[in-house]
C-alpha cells in the first residue's frame, strides 16, 4: 500500500488516503477489498504516454467472474488522440488446470514510474536511442482459497513511450505456485474497429516465417465465405484503424519463453480482435513454458503512430531489451559479402554446378570480395562431414580463410541448425581456431521454448569465441541484437532465393515487406540480382537466376531493407562490363546507420526511405507493378551544399529494366528532386557533402 500516495484520490474517497487507510484498516483481505474499490472508483488506473497522446487504462471487470467481494477479470484499454484503439480487453495466464490468473482477481497495490531508455545501438539503423516512457507495475491477487485457486498473485509491468506501448506478466516467486506449468495466456487485442491488417500466417508453429503478409480486415480473419476459420499469424503484424492510427503488434525480449502468435478467435463475421497463443514446447505440447519462479513473459508491444512510417522508425523492441552483454565488440564489424550459393557456385570460367564446389571455386568469391572492397565472403552449404568441427573434403574452410586473409577477407560458414545444437560446444572453439569470421545458421525453424533458448545460446556461446551470427529459416527479430550485438542478421522472409524456383518473389513482395517485416528489424533478404527482367520476360531457373522488376530497384533494396551484413548474391561475373558502373552503388552503399527516416510511401505500393551514415546520407525508393512520378523534399539533409549521385531506372527500364541511368546533381536541404520509377522500379542515391 506504500505507493498509494502517488494516485490520484477522488475526494469521495479521501478518507482512504495512505495514512487513514493504514491507521484504521488491519484485515488484509478488507485492505485489499477497499483499495479495489477505490481504484474502480477512479474507473481504473490509467498509464500515460510521455506527450499525453496515448492512454493505457487497466480495470477489474466484475461482471465477467459474478463476484461481489470487490474482483474481477483484469483488463486493459488504449486510447490514441482521443479516439479508442483497443476497447476493454482480457489480461491473464493459463497456469496447470485452474482458471486463469487474472479471470477473478482484486488489485493490490499499483507502482507509478518513469524513465528515459538512453544507450547507444550497434550495427542498426540508428546509433544512439532516447526514448522516454512512463511506467505502471500493477499488482493483482485471487481471494485465499477461492475457487481452488489458493491466492495466487502477478504482476503486470507497463510501459508507455510516445512511440507505443508494451506490457508483460511477472510471477514473483510465491507458496501458491511451486513451478511454472504455463499453458498460454489470455492476452486480447479487441481492436475498436474492423482495422485493416497485414499479416504474415503460418501454417503451424515450425516454419521459417518465410511468406507473403496477406492484406486482411480483422473479421476476415474469423469468417472466411461465412464460415468459422483460423489463422496463425506471425509477429509482426501492421494494422490501420482509418481516422485512427497505425499499429504495429510485435514481441520482445523473449528470453526463457516460447514465442507468441496471435489469431482471431471469435468464429463470427463481426469479431474485430486477436488473441495470444503461445508456441508449445516440443516434449510436452500441453504447456508452452516450463521452470521455477520467478519468471517474466516476454513483453507484448503496440507501436502506435499518424504514419506508417513512424512505426518502422521506432526502437521499441530494443528498448524493451536488456543491454549489450558483449563487454568487448571490437571485433564485431558488419560489411558486404560476396556469395556463392545464389548462382550455383559459378567459376571463374563461367561455368556453373554443384562439381564446381571446390575450394578453388571459393577463391573465386573471395577474390571478387576482395576486389570490391567487401570484408566478407558467405561459403554456403556442402562443406562440412557429419561432424562439423570437420570439413567433407570439398572445401578446405582452414585454407580457404588463410588464402582470404591474405587478401583482408574473412569468412562465414554455412551450418545446419540441428548439428549446431548438438555440437556447438565442441565445433564453435574450433572456427574460432580457423579464424571464421562468423556462422550462417539455418532451418531453425521452431521458436518454442527450447527453440527460443538455442538463439540465446548461440549468441552467448558465438560471443565467447569472437563469432558472428546470421540466423536464416527463423523467427522474426525481437530485440536479441541489443543484448549480443554479434548477432548481426536474420532471414525470416521470403526472400531473393524464390526467384529459383518460382515466381513468389516479385516487385510486390518487395513493396509490402517494407512496411511490415521492416518493422522488427534486420532482414537478410539477400538482395543484388543483376540478371533483371520484367514480369512477362522472367523465367524460374536454379543456376543463373534472374529476377522480376529494374537493376535500379536492386540498387535501392540496399538502402530501403536494414541489414548489417548483406550479401552482394549474383555471379561476380555479372557485376562487370556494362553493369559496373551501377555495381558502383554497391560498393560505396554502407550497411550501419546513425539514422533513418521513412519519408514517403503507401504500404504495399512503394516507399521511400533515407539513412545516414557519418555525414553522408543515401535515399532508396521502389515501387511495385505501377509506374510513378514523386517529387522528393531533401529538407532531412543537413546544411551547406551536397552532390547527390543518382542511380535510377533508365527512359526504357520498363522494356530493359537492365538500364540503370546515372547521373549527378548539386543539391541542399531546399531541393526537390524528381523521381521517376518505371514499373518494378527504384533508385537509389548516394549524398556527399560538397568541398
Amino acid at each position: 500500500m506504500g505507493n498509494m500516495k502517488n494516485l490520484p484520490i477522488d475526494p469521495r474517497i479521501e478518507k482512504y488516503s495512505e495514512r487513514r487507510f493504514v491507521k484504521h484498516v488491519f484485515c488484509p483481505a478488507v485492505a485489499a477489498f477497499a483499495f479495489s474499490s477505490m481504484l474502480l472508483a477512479q474507473k481504473g488506473l490509467n498509464l500515460s504516454s510521455p506527450n499525453g497522446k496515448l492512454v493505457m487504462s487497466f480495470s477489474l471487470d466484475a461482471s465477467v467472474a459474478g463476484a461481489s467481494d470487490g474482483s474481477g477479470r483484469l483488463q486493459y484499454s488504449l486510447m490514441y488522440r482521443g479516439k479508442s484503439l483497443i476497447d476493454a480487453s482480457a489480461l491473464g495466464l493459463e497456469l496447470d488446470d485452474k482458471a486463469p490468473l487474472g479471470s477473478r482477481v482484486t488489485i493490490t497495490d499499483s507502482t507509478p514510474n518513469q524513465g528515459v531508455d538512453d544507450y547507444a545501438l550497434l550495427f542498426t539503423k540508428v546509433s544512439h536511442v532516447h526514448d522516454p516512457y512512463n511506467s505502471l507495475s500493477l499488482t493483482v491477487k485471487e481471494a485465499s482459497n477461492s475457487g481452488g485457486r489458493n491466492g495466487r498473485s502477478m504482476v503486470v509491468e507497463a510501459r508507455a513511450y510516445d512511440t507505443g506501448i508494451a506490457f508483460r506478466y511477472v510471477l514473483p516467486s510465491q507458496a501458491s505456485i511451486t513451478q511454472l506449468h504455463l499453458r498460454g495466456e489470455q492476452t486480447e487485442f479487441r481492436f475498436s474497429q474492423d482495422d485493416t491488417a497485414w499479416v504474415l500466417a503460418l501454417p503451424n508453429y515450425r516454419s521459417s516465417y518465410e511468406s507473403e503478409y496477406l492484406r486482411y480486415n480483422l473479421s476476415a480473419l474469423s469468417n472466411q465465405g461465412g464460415v468459422a476459420s483460423k489463422f496463425l499469424i506471425g509477429f509482426p503484424t501492421l494494422l490501420h484503424q482509418p481516422g485512427g492510427a497505425w499499429m504495429s503488434l510485435m514481441e520482445a525480449d523473449l528470453e526463457g519463453n516460447s514465442s507468441a502468435y496471435v489469431t482471431n478467435p471469435t468464429g463470427s463475421w463481426a469479431g474485430h480482435m486477436l488473441s495470444v497463443k503461445l508456441s508449445p514446447r516440443w516434449d510436452d505440447p500441453a504447456y508452452a513454458v516450463t521452470g521455477t519462479l520467478p519468471h517474466h513473459s516476454a513483453w507484448r508491444v503496440l507501436g502506435v503512430a499518424d504514419e506508417p512510417g513512424k512505426l518502422i522508425e521506432n526502437n521499441l523492441q530494443t528498448d524493451l531489451s536488456p543491454e549489450s552483454r558483449v563487454k568487448d565488440t571490437s571485433w564485431i564489424h558488419p560489411g558486404k559479402a560476396s556469395w556463392n550459393w545464389w548462382v550455383d557456385n559459378v567459376n571463374g570460367k563461367g561455368e556453373s554446378g554443384n562439381k564446381e564446389f571446390t575450394t578453388e571455386t571459393m577463391k573465386y568469391y573471395v577474390d571478387f570480395a576482395a576486389k570490391s572492397g567487401f570484408p566478407y565472403f558467405f561459403l554456403d552449404a556442402g562443406w562440412a562431414s557429419q561432424d562439423i568441427t570437420k570439413t567433407n573434403g570439398r572445401v578446405d574452410v582452414p585454407e580457404l580463410v588463410r588464402y582470404a586473409a591474405a587478401r583482408n577477407v574473412k569468412v562465414w560458414i554455412w551450418l545446419y541448425s540441428e548439428a549446431v545444437m548438438k555440437q556447438m560446444k565442441e565445433a564453435f572453439p574450433v572456427y574460432e581456431q580457423w579464424g571464421v569470421a562468423g556462422m550462417k545458421i539455418d532451418f531453425v525453424n521452431r521458436d518454442d521454448q527450447e527453440g527460443i533458448q538455442f538463439f540465446y545460446d548461440v549468441a552467448r556461446y558465438a560471443a565467447e569465441h569472437h563469432l558472428m551470427v546470421d540466423f536464416h529459416g527463423c523467427h522474426t527479430p525481437w530485440g536479441l541484437m541489443r543484448a549480443y550485438p554479434n548477432v548481426m542478421g536474420y532471414e525470416s522472409v521470403l526472400g531473393l532465393e524464390n526467384n529459383k524456383v518460382g515466381r513468389r518473389d516479385s516487385p510486390v513482395d518487395r513493396a509490402v515487406f517494407a512496411w511490415t517485416r521492416l518493422l522488427v528489424g534486420p532482414m537478410d533478404y539477400t538482395a543484388g540480382g543483376f540478371d533483371n527482367q520484367t514480369e512477362d520476360s522472367f523465367v524460374a531457373r536454379n543456376a543463373t537466376p534472374q529476377v522480376m522488376g529494374t537493376r535500379a530497384q536492386q540498387l535501392a533494396l540496399y538502402v530501403v531493407y536494414e541489414n548489417p551484413i548483406p550479401m552482394v548474391s549474383d555471379s561476380p561475373q555479372n557485376y562487370d562490363g556494362e553493369a559496373a558502373p551501377a555495381f558502383q552503388f554497391l560498393k560505396d552503399v554502407p550497411t550501419t546507420w546513425d539514422e533513418t527516416h521513412v519519408i514517403g510511401g503507401e504500404v504495399g505500393e512503394y516507399s521511400t526511405i533515407v539513412r545516414r551514415n557519418g555525414r553522408e546520407w543515401y535515399l532508396g525508393s521502389m515501387t511495385n507493378w505501377t509506374p510513378r512520378d514523386l517529387s522528393v523534399l531533401l529538407s532531412f539533409l543537413g546544411s551547406g551544399r551536397y552532390v547527390a549521385e543518382i542511380y535510377e531506372d533508365g527512359a526504357d527500364a520498363a522494356t530493359s529494366p537492365k538500364h540503370v541511368h546515372i547521373r549527378k546533381e548539386t543539391v541542399t536541404a531546399k531541393s526537390t528532386l524528381k523521381i521517376k520509377l518505371a514499373p518494378g522500379g527504384g533508385v537509389a542515391i548516394h549524398f556527399i557533402p560538397a568541398k
